[in-house]
């Protein structure tokens, strides 16, 4: 065999895939030793490899096998030859158990061959059984001998794949083999006597199927998906398909080449892909990739074995199916270089112009997303520039109100850019930058207070008219001749007014502090300044009046009443003053007794605790127990101070031990003397006792009614006497039954479940009953009235007996019954009737029957 590595052939060596045969260095061939050839053809893999790059190399050499002639008689030593089966036995007869004489005549044993290996190809198309080898042992012709075989496909499954003639030890195979299902066979050849004896030892036979070209190449998918970038340089890899042969892959048969049979388009060059032949790698072969022209090439891929021959082999195809990606090469460009807008004064996130753009790249991608940006005429931040998520045009939008009297237009510059990077290589478009004209229109702008809110400060009492300042309004529109009017708001008191040309405020009343709309000294009012533009525009603005107090409010006493003792020197009444006005207009108070009446200083003395409090106590020892308007001056320190004359209610009661007040004296102290309050108890204690009387006399009124006798007997007595029977009740003509009481209750849960001591008078009671007083039944003399009453009561609480003039309840059948009501019933007086139809009636009218007919 011949090889060349391109290298010098260094280092490399040979290997076969039999023990047979060997390679030199050289590359020559040579059997390792001596061979029987079992077949007429023999297939060999020869490796090349290199130790130094762990490359590999095969090839595959054939050898046929010729027939050798027997020359110059020689007779191979120690093997017994039958003649006639010279040549047969050097074709296809193993002797696998050879034996070998000594000199001195002795045999000895030599250690068994190793058989090579039998090669079977597959998809033979017999006739079977074909013969493959013949075995034998050279003492068959001593003894008769015996031939099998074991192994996987002769005794075991898959079963007689192969046999033996058990005589002639001819082995065949019985059908057809498949490599893909089976590549060898281990079986073990056996030689034994009639007798069953082994005659020889076992003999290991292998079996390898040779591989036949009847797989084609399989793709794992039938379509294959990859990408690739547009622009990408020729060389770049793209995707990888991949077939499979179920031939043996040591083989042409398994070896697999590929090729693009196809391309779809074949824009802008037919052969855009290549194909690596043996790994099934697809790169770029040409450049001009563009997804903005071809966006998905179709790429029909063919695998071939036999290495690719395509006279020989057998072939298979798949789609290879190739995006190209997108690739930001294409800014973003205005279709207009200039673009106009108007917007209103003082209006925000109004949209005032639409920038459109075009950008060629994918759609809703990071290569195709617009980002705007002002770069110029908008130092103050008017404007910016949003971009619609669907359009991709620009959105100026109005953030900071604009101003006509200030910016009557705006001239902007806007760029355009895309979120992702512009690929390598790729400049920006002069396009990409547009100028934005947004003119300003003045609308009327409401007039508005400067000092807004004002305070002012004032002393409070200051008479009506009084000027307390201008609260004027500035109108924004210098470009309009307009004329501002005022009016009140809100003017909680209704202390001001304000001129409605000028916006002077005066008092309409006088400020007073204490007021209850003042709020820490602070009075506040809304004013509207309106201007008389198309439409009218209005603003509001707070004043804030600051109100000084003056001492205005004289002290008020307190408490208005108090609680004192009798007699001095046990408690005194702790006095103030509260005044509305705030320092340094209040305390310290100066507390003083009037001069007039004199009584007042003779019997009441003040003591100053400071400059807020005070007590007052008596003068006197004694002071007889009462209610004493007392009078009490108060000044404050204001300047000028002012004063009060307060009345003190001073109730005089005597007291206990402790100080405190008793309850007589309280009630004396209240304005009743000793003689009023003894007058009270003895007028309740009168009360009390004919209470009592009247109590008594009734109780005895009662008694006397149950003990007086009739003045005349019972059975005298002209009037009707009451009877009792014993009936179940009254009768229907004079009773209004209400007959929907007559259903029988579902239950008798609320029966048991009754309070006790409470029951229904027309029912039977349930278990055991208390034992009651009998009834009397001879009526009692006396007043007739008062009996049935008593009678009536005693009916009434008696649960043990029926009673006489109340609803019964019986047993109820149901309702729907064809019978008609019992109540319907009459008697005829007129005439005689047939009463022969009741013998009719059955058994239970027998004895109406027996009676009236």
């Amino acid at each position: 065999v011949k090889f060349n590595n391109c290298a010098g052939n260094k280092g490399v060596r040979y290997e076969t895939n039999s023990l047979d045969f060997k390679v030199r260095v050289d590359g020559t061939m040579y059997a390792a030793h001596h061979v029987q050839m079992p077949s007429k053809q023999l297939i060999l893999v020869v490796t090349a490899w290199d130790p130094q790059t762990l490359g590999r190399w095969e090839t595959i050499v054939r050898f046929l096998v010729t027939e050798k002639s027997q020359h110059s008689g020689h007779k191979p030593k120690g093997r017994k030859l039958v003649p006639g089966e010279l040549g047969q036995q050097q074709s296809d007869t193993l002797l696998p158990w050879r034996q070998h004489q000594s000199a001195n005549g002795l045999r000895r044993q030599k250690r068994d061959w190793v058989i090579p290996p039998i090669n079977v190809p597959e998809n033979s198309r017999g006739p079977f059984p074909q013969q493959l080898v013949r075995i034998r042992s050279d003492k068959d012709k001593e003894i008769h001998i015996r031939y099998s075989i074991t192994g996987v496909g002769a005794d075991q499954p898959p079963m007689e794949v192969f046999s033996i003639d058990p005589v002639s030890g001819r082995m065949y195979v019985t059908r057809p083999m498949d490599r893909e299902e089976r590549a060898s066979y281990h079986l073990r050849a056996h030689a034994v006597d009639m007798n069953g004896n082994k005659v020889e030892n076992p003999i290991d036979l292998y079996i390898y199927v040779i591989d036949m070209n009847d797989n084609r190449p399989e793709f794992i998918n039938q379509v294959y998906n990859g990408s690739v970038d547009e622009g990408s340089k020729p060389g770049t890899y793209v995707m990888t398909v991949t077939a499979n042969d179920a031939d043996d892959s040591t083989t042409a048969n398994g070896m697999v080449r590929y090729r693009i049979v196809t391309q779809t388009p074949q824009s802008p060059s037919q052969n855009m892909f290549t194909i690596n032949s043996e790994t099934g790698d697809i790169v770029t072969v040409a450049a001009g990739l563009d997804r903005e022209k071809v966006q998905q090439y179709v790429v029909i891929v063919q695998a071939t074995d036999m290495e690719g021959n395509l006279n020989y082999g057998l072939s298979n195809t798949a789609t290879a199916i190739i995006t190209v990606t997108d690739v930001n090469d294409n800014p973003p460009e205005f279709t207009t270089s200039t673009y106009s807008g108007e917007v209103p004064e003082n209006r925000v996130e109004v949209v005032v112009a639409n920038l459109t753009v075009m950008d060629r790249d994918q759609p809703h991608s990071p290569n195709w997303n617009a980002i705007y940006r002002i770069i110029s005429g908008d130092p103050s931040g008017h404007f910016t520039v949003r971009t619609d998520p669907v359009t991709n045009e620009g959105m100026v939008t109005v953030v900071k109100a604009v101003d006509y009297e200030m910016n009557r237009a705006f001239m902007l510059t806007v760029m355009v850019s895309n979120q992702a990077p512009l690929a390598s290589g790729i400049q920006m478009s002069f396009q990409s930058t547009a100028g934005v004209t947004i003119s300003v229109t003045d609308v009327n702008e409401a007039p508005y207070f400067p000092t807004n809110h004002k305070l002012i400060r004032l002393e409070e009492g200051v008479p009506t008219g009084t000027v307390l300042t201008t609260f004027s309004a500035v109108d924004p529109d210098r470009f309009m001749q307009q004329a501002v009017r005022y009016s009140k708001l809100s003017d909680p008191a209704n202390w001001l007014n304000i001129n409605a040309t000028n916006g002077q405020i005066t008092t309409a009343a006088v400020l007073d502090r204490e007021s209850d709309y003042i709020k820490n000294n602070v009075y506040e009012a809304t004013f509207l300044a309106a201007d008389n533009g198309i439409p009218p525009a209005s603003g509001t603005g707070t004043l804030q009046i600051y109100l000084i107090d003056i001492n205005d409010n004289a002290p008020e006493l307190l408490p208005k009443e108090a609680q004192i003792c009798e007699k001095p020197n046990l408690n005194v009444i702790n006095i103030t003053a509260a005044d509305a006005d705030i320092d340094p207009n209040v305390g310290p108070f100066v507390f003083e007794l009037p001069s007039v009446p004199s009584a007042v200083r003779k019997n009441w003395t003040i003591t100053r605790l400071n400059g807020d409090y005070a007590q007052l106590s008596l003068q006197i020892m004694y002071l007889e127990a009462g209610v004493y308007d007392v009078p009490i001056i108060v000044t404050d320190s204001g300047n000028p101070p002012l004063y009060n004359t307060s009345i003190i209610k001073v109730k005089v009661c005597p007291c206990d031990e402790n100080g405190d007040c008793t309850t007589i004296g309280a009630v004396a102290a209240a304005g009743l003397g000793t003689g009023a309050i003894i007058a009270i108890l003895i007028c309740i204690i009168i009360l009390l006792t004919m209470v009592l009387l009247f109590v008594v006399w009734m109780k005895r009124r009662e008694k006397e009614r149950h003990t007086k006798q009739l003045l005349i007997d019972p059975e005298d007595d002209v009037r009707d006497n009451i009877l009792k029977y014993d009936e179940e009740g009254g009768g229907e003509e004079d009773q209004d039954y209400d007959l929907s009481q007559l259903q029988q209750p579902e239950t008798m849960d609320h029966v048991l479940n009754k309070t006790p001591g409470v029951r229904r008078v027309d029912e039977r009671p349930i278990g055991a009953e208390p034992q009651y007083p009998i009834r009397p039944v001879i009526p009692h003399p006396g007043d007739i009235g008062d009996f049935i009453n008593e009678g009536l009561r005693a009916a009434d609480n008696d649960p043990t007996a029926p009673p006489y003039d109340s609803l019964l309840v019986f047993d109820y059948e149901g309702s729907g019954s064809t019978a008609g009501s019992v109540s319907s019933l009459n008697s005829s007086s007129s005439g005689d009737q047939d009463y022969d139809y009741l013998n009719d009636w059955g058994p239970r009218f027998k004895k109406l029957a027996d009676m009236y007919g």
